[in-house]
């Protein structure tokens, strides 16, 4: 049995059926809806319900009680019984991508830290894979498990996609990335996939803040920017446990070098004694809120575990941020063998 979804204001309706998340109808009609991780985790697909109910298979990590109490839903994972009319800006369809499948092998394995790989791939039959700066892709694994990445270089160079990924402990996908996959290793994936990327047509400066293999999403937007000669002011924080930890930072004090509208600043939250920090030290949303009092005039994209994204998305609002001004991706973790979805996103 289906259901009739109206959004509102654009007017578009499309059916849903039962078991299918409102996101997945809408991508399946052709309606762009935003979205980030596609596991409730990052609050980027939120939306009003303006008539109607939903429910959800499993409680979401972003929706939280102001936002239930004023009637705001996650259309990524939210599902539905009935008729419904949702509040939500659509996506312009002219800024999205065909999201295509194709097959693809492992180029190279590179370690950048302890933990983290990164991990290039090349499209068979010389495809290219059209994407923004920030996206992300699926690899698309036996029994239609799906391993969600974020693509770590420029669009513009896309030869090969870079990927960041983090060995996650007794992870199945990563524990194969990193222990035995072989290189020149078939996979398939799809994408491009989500709505955090750089959006092209602002000019105002710009706060870049990530946790992680977070690094990835900004890296590529970074590259981008370099590419096609943005004049704006960015200001890019990283933020990790300790020293070891932290990888790729001399290419972002390259970037700096190179450019006198870039600057770049690393925040160890836990330095160990052998690191002989003398830098930024805490939770790095609480260094950014502490440099920029007032946030109200800038663009600012977060990426990095959920706890980070939603502790800084609320202290940024607190200090004048928009949250038309932010965007955000979430790397959320699957329940199946503790196996990372979104990023290792």
């Amino acid at each position: 049995m289906s259901h009739k979804v109206t959004i509102h204001p654009s007017g578009h309706e499309f059916d849903i059926e039962e078991d299918e998340t409102i996101l997945d109808a809408a991508m399946r009609q052709n309606i762009e809806l935003p979205y980030g991780c596609r596991g409730g985790a990052c609050g980027s697909c939120a939306g009003r319900i303006v008539k109607g109910d939903v429910y959800y298979d499993d409680e979401p990590i972003a929706l939280d009680d102001e936002m239930i109490s004023s009637n705001q839903a996650l259309f990524c994972i939210a599902k539905t019984h009935q008729d419904i009319e949702l509040g939500i800006d659509e996506i312009e369809s002219s800024t999205q991508f065909e999201v295509k499948q194709f097959g693809c092998h492992v180029s190279s394995k590179n370690k950048l830290c302890h933990d983290v790989i990164a991990l290039k791939i090349t499209l068979d039959n010389d495809e290219r894979l059209q994407y923004h700066a920030g996206q992300y892709i699926e690899f698309i694994l036996e029994g239609e498990k799906h391993r969600a990445f974020s693509i770590a270089n420029s669009p513009h160079n896309d030869d090969l996609i870079e990927l960041h990924i983090r060995h996650i402990e007794g992870g199945l996908f990563t524990d194969f990335l990193f222990d035995s996959m072989p290189e020149n290793s078939g996979l398939q994936l799809q994408g491009p996939l989500g709505s955090f990327y750089l959006r092209e047509d602002r000019n105002r400066p710009i706060i870049m803040m990530g946790g992680g293999t977070g690094f990835g999403p900004l890296k590529a937007m970074i590259e981008y920017i370099e590419h096609t000669g943005f004049n704006q002011r960015i200001f890019m924080f990283m933020g990790v446990r300790a020293l070891r930890d932290l990888y790729m930072d001399n290419m972002a004090k390259q970037w700096m070098q190179k450019n006198s509208n870039f600057t770049f600043t690393a925040v160890l939250s836990e330095p160990v004694n052998d690191d002989n920090w003398q830098g930024e030290t805490g939770f790095v949303h609480q260094v950014v809120a502490d440099q920029f009092p007032d946030m109200s005039g800038f663009d600012i994209y977060i990426s990095g575990p959920p706890p980070m994204v939603n502790a800084s998305v609320d202290v940024f609002i607190q200090q004048g941020a928009s949250k038309d001004n932010m965007f955000s991706d979430a790397f959320e973790y699957s329940t199946d063998a503790t196996q990372s979805i979104a990023a290792e996103k």
